[in-house]
């Protein structure tokens, strides 16, 4: 089964976050494991490089200005950006049930809480991409 999985370096990964700190972190561990990346630190720059791009994956922070990530979670679902596969990551607390809430959502495959397990959120994120780790 494994000679099946793709190769990271053929993924891009669309990390969206408004704290540089926490997106610089994201960018490290996902370049780490050989993935393309691109960021936006907004929401409206996130749906905009999320139509142009067409990412493998979206890592989204749900505490955006301006545009929340449940807005971009819903505006995503309109377009035919509808079938990327979105990691939430948030800081602020959540309970049971809005966890189950959003995972509810057709294009939410995971959903990550600050602060951030960096060997949990790479392997989720291999696993939703179908890749293999590098070694």
């Amino acid at each position: 089964m494994q000679e099946n999985l793709g190769k990271p370096q053929e993924k891009l990964v669309l990390i969206v976050d408004d704290d540089d700190s926490i997106r610089d972190l994201l960018e490290f561990v996902v370049k780490k494991e050989g993935f393309k990346i691109e960021k936006a630190a907004d929401g409206k720059s996130a749906l905009e490089k999320a139509k142009n791009l067409n990412p493998d994956l979206i890592l989204l922070d749900l505490m955006l200005p301006g545009y929340g990530g449940f807005e971009i979670l819903r505006e995503l679902q309109s377009y035919e950006t509808a079938s990327i596969p979105i990691i939430i990551i948030t800081g602020r607390y959540a309970d049971r049930t809005t966890i189950e809430l959003i995972k509810q959502e057709p294009n939410v495959k995971e959903f990550v809480e600050k602060p951030i397990k960096v060997n949990i959120l790479s392997s989720l994120i291999h696993k939703i991409l179908k890749t293999k780790p590098l070694k």
